[in-house]
């Protein structure tokens, strides 16, 4: 079985505690080498066949100092026949008009740069209390959407349901 490259970036640590947790969940450090953007070079996305890209919004709608980072230079990944999950974390409250707008922003780059989104049916879009959000799609967030701040009760459930169709999705 091909490892699976879990890249995330954190402001607060919360993003980092998901990782970790998904990363437990999957099967640990023998199935998810769990990697903090800033800590290793891009292309190290682009040696993985299948991928989850983890990062919180920041203030109002941007990505954190090691997403903004490296964000151009996803360009230059070829990632065709690569699958990909995302997640996000954000306050679907305090920052209503960009509720997870850099996973939607990561989406977009990296299934721009050709790999296939997977796990993107999860979180409908009606379960939350956000006015706007570049990472929804068709009525779903493009991944795993989480506000530990206004929803943390949903938090274990989301997690679970997009956990299943991550395993299903990757064969594991």
């Amino acid at each position: 079985m091909a490892k699976v490259g879990l890249f995330f970036d954190t402001q607060t640590g919360n993003t980092e505690e998901i990782a970790e947790r998904i990363q437990s969940e999957l099967g640990g450090d023998s199935v998810v080498d769990l990697q903090s953007i800033g800590d290793v070079e891009v292309s190290a996305i682009a040696e993985y066949d299948n991928i989850i890209i983890g990062s919180p919004t920041w203030d109002m709608g941007e990505m954190p100092g090691g997403w903004d980072g490296v964000y151009e230079d996803l360009d230059e990944l070829d990632l065709s026949g690569k699958k990909v999950a995302f997640f996000g974390l954000g306050d679907q409250v305090g920052y209503s008009d960009n509720y997870l707008d850099a996973m939607g922003n990561l989406a977009a780059k990296i299934t721009g740069c050709g790999a296939s989104a997977v796990a993107d049916r999860v979180c409908a879009e009606s379960d939350y209390e956000h006015d706007a959000s570049t990472a929804v799609k068709d009525g779903y967030f493009v991944g795993l959407a989480l506000d530990l701040d206004n929803q943390p009760d949903e938090t274990d459930a989301r997690i679970q349901a997009w956990i299943e169709q991550v395993k299903s999705a990757f064969g594991l």
